[in-house]
This record gives C-alpha cells, sequence and structure tokens, in this order.
C-alpha cells in the first residue's frame, strides 16, 4: 500500500523492511503501478502443510492482479 504513492517517506518506511536497494526500486516502479486501482487484497497465501523433517508450517505467497485477458474472459462469460 505504502509503495502506490512514491514519495521519499514511504521509501524509508518501505526500506524498514526491504533492505535491498533494488527490490526496494522494483517494487516502487514496476510492481506498485498495476495495483494502483486495487483498493486491497494484494496478496494470495495457500498454505501447503507441514514441511517433512522439522514440520515448519510451509506456504506459498502470491501477488494477485488480473490481466487484460482475464477480464475480456470474465465479460465475455457474463
Amino acid at each position: 500500500t505504502r509503495a502506490r504513492e512514491d514519495s521519499v517517506h514511504n521509501r524509508r518506511i518501505a526500506g524498514r523492511t526491504i533492505r535491498d536497494e533494488r527490490v526496494l526500486a522494483k517494487l516502487f516502479k514496476d510492481i506498485a503501478p498495476r495495483f494502483t486501482q486495487r483498493p486491497g487484497g494484494y496478496t494470495r497465501i495457500l498454505k501447503l502443510g507441514q514441511r517433512y523433517g522439522d514440520s515448519s508450517e510451509m506456504a506459498i505467497l502470491e501477488l494477485v492482479e488480473r490481466t487484460e485477458r482475464e477480464r475480456k474472459r470474465a465479460k465475455k462469460e457474463a
């Protein structure tokens, strides 16, 4: 949510957690502009269960976005 508005203040707040400058730049320049119109719900968490060996919980974290092709399909089906 902070990356949707590119300002020095928001970059510094995000920089507290994301230490790599390249990753931070990619977040603000490439990833965040795709979600400017989305009000929330940027990620999807898929739980995989426990890892064999140490029984640690495993999950996949992915960014949720709809492409233009998916929007056209949804309109045709409706």
